[in-house]
C-alpha cells in the first residue's frame, strides 16, 4: 500500500512537516509494509514559503522589516537570481501578535511593503507572495505606504496608513513610489476566493479571529468599500481580493500583482498529479475543517486534485459544524484529532501526539475493513 500524507500546518501548533510526520507515525504502527510519500503543504499562509523554497531550488534568508506591532522583526524570504518569495505571515502573522493586542484595525502592514522594495531594489523581477494567515485588516494601505503612497483626509493631512483609518481616506499621492516597482511582476498566492467585501467579504468572514468585534462589522466593511471605491472600484468585483484582511486587493491595486489559486499553485510547484498517481490512499488535515475550507483550501484543494478512484481520508484538529454530510469533495471521511475537553492552550501543546494516535486509530479501522472483506471473499 502506498500512502500520501498531504496536509496544511494546523495553525499556531504545528508546521505542515510536523503534521505530515505525526500522521506516518500512527499509520506505521499499524501497516509498517507500508509506502509513504510525506508531502506537506501550504496554500499561501504560513508553511508555504518552506514548501515553494523547497519545490523550487530556492535560498532562504532574512531581512528585517516593521513588524506587526511597531517593532522590527527578522523575516523569512527565498531567492534565486531574478525570483523571490515570501510569505505575509511571516511579517504580519497572527501567531506573531498576543491575544491581548489583537486588533486588525492597529496592526501595521508596512513591512509587506518593506520587503517588496528590498527584493526589488536588489535586482528580484519576479516575486511570489503568500497571503494567509495575517493579523491584519487594512486592505493593504500600510503596505502602499511602504511602497511610496501618501493617503490624505479631506482637510489634506497626511492620515497614518492602518485599517482604522480607511474611512478617513479621502485622497493619495503617488509621486514617492518606488520606481523599481515597474520592473517587478508579483503572484499573489492566497487560500480563499473571497471578495473584499460584503457578507462573505474580508470583515464578515476573517476579522473576528483577528480580534475585531463583530459589533463593527457593518462599520468597517463599508469603510473598506468607500476606500476602493475611492482608489479602485474594480477590486470590488475580483475574487480573492479579500485574502490577508484585504491585503490581495492592496497588492492588486498598489504593486500591480495577479491572484493565482494558492493550492493549485503549490500542487503544481511539487508535481502532485505525477505522485499522487501512484497512490492507494491520500490524508489530508488543516487545523480546523470548515465551511471556509471549501473555497479552495488545502485540504480540499488536494481532495479535487485527486482521481476518483483512491480514496481520501481528512485528520484534522477540530471539524465545524458547518460542513455538508460526507462524503463531500471526494473526501469519504474525516476526524478530528481531540480527545477530551481541555484549553486551548493545553490542546494546541498535544497536538503531535493527539495527532498520532488519532491517525493509529485510523489506520486500525481500515486494517479491520480490509480483514472483513479479505473473510467475506474467502467465504
Amino acid at each position: 500500500m502506498h500512502i500520501v500524507i498531504a496536509p496544511d500546518s494546523f495553525k499556531e501548533s504545528l508546521s505542515a512537516p510536523a503534521v505530515a510526520g505525526a500522521i506516518r507515525t500512527g499509520f506505521e504502527k499499524v501497516f509498517p509494509e507500508a509506502s509513504f510519500d510525506e508531502l506537506p503543504l501550504g496554500d499561501g499562509g504560513e508553511g508555504t514559503l518552506a514548501i515553494l523554497a523547497d519545490a523550487l531550488g530556492l535560498q532562504m534568508d532574512k531581512w528585517s522589516v516593521t513588524g506587526p506591532l511597531g517593532l522590527p522583526v527578522q523575516a523569512s524570504f527565498a531567492r534565486k537570481g531574478e525570483l523571490a518569495l515570501f510569505e505575509m505571515a511571516e511579517i504580519v502573522g497572527l501567531a506573531m501578535v498576543p491575544d491581548s493586542q489583537r486588533n486588525p484595525l492597529l496592526i501595521q502592514t508596512t513591512g509587506v511593503g518593506e520587503m517588496i522594495l528590498h527584493l526589488a531594489k536588489t535586482g528580484v523581477r519576479q516575486m511570489i507572495i503568500g497571503v494567509g494567515g495575517s493579523a491584519s485588516h487594512d486592505g493593504g494601505i500600510g503596505m502602499a505606504a511602504a511602497l511610496g503612497y501618501r493617503f490624505f483626509d479631506e482637510e489634506g493631512r497626511q492620515l497614518e496608513a492602518i485599517g482604522q483609518n480607511l474611512g478617513k481616506v479621502a485622497s493619495l499621492s503617488d509621486e514617492a513610489v518606488a520606481p523599481e516597482l515597474k520592473q517587478v511582476t508579483i503572484q499573489i498566492v492566497t487560500d480563499v476566493s473571497n471578495p473584499l467585501c460584503g457578507k462573505k467579504g474580508a470583515t464578515y468572514v476573517f476579522s473576528a479571529q483577528k480580534g475585531l468585534s463583530p459589533s463593527e462589522f457593518e462599520r468597517v466593511d463599508a469603510e473598506m468599500e468607500s476606500f476602493y471605491q475611492l482608489v479602485a472600484p474594480t477590486i470590488l468585483k475580483q475574487d480573492g481580493a479579500g485574502a490577508g484582511g484585504g491585503m490581495a486587493a492592496g497588492l492588486l491595486t498598489f504593486a500591480g500583482g495577479a491572484i493565482v489559486a494558492g493550492i493549485d499553485f503549490v500542487l503544481d510547484q511539487v508535481n502532485f498529479d505525477e505522485r499522487v498517481s501512484h497512490a492507494d490512499l491520500v490524508i489530508v488535515g488543516e487545523g480546523r475543517l470548515d465551511a471556509q475550507s471549501l473555497a479552495g483550501k488545502t485540504p480540499i484543494g488536494v481532495a479535487r486534485r485527486t482521481p476518483s478512484n483512491v480514496p481520501v481520508i481528512a485528520i484534522c484538529g477540530s471539524l465545524k459544524d458547518d460542513l455538508p454530510p460526507l462524503p463531500f469533495e471526494n473526501i469519504c471521511a474525516a476526524f478530528p484529532i481531540i480527545s477530551q475537553v481541555a484549553s486551548l492552550e493545553d490542546t494546541l501543546a498535544k497536538a503531535e501526539e493527539n495527532l498520532a494516535r488519532t491517525a493509529e486509530q485510523v489506520a486500525r479501522v481500515l486494517q479491520l475493513g480490509s480483514s472483513l472483506a479479505l473473510r467475506e471473499y474467502s467465504q
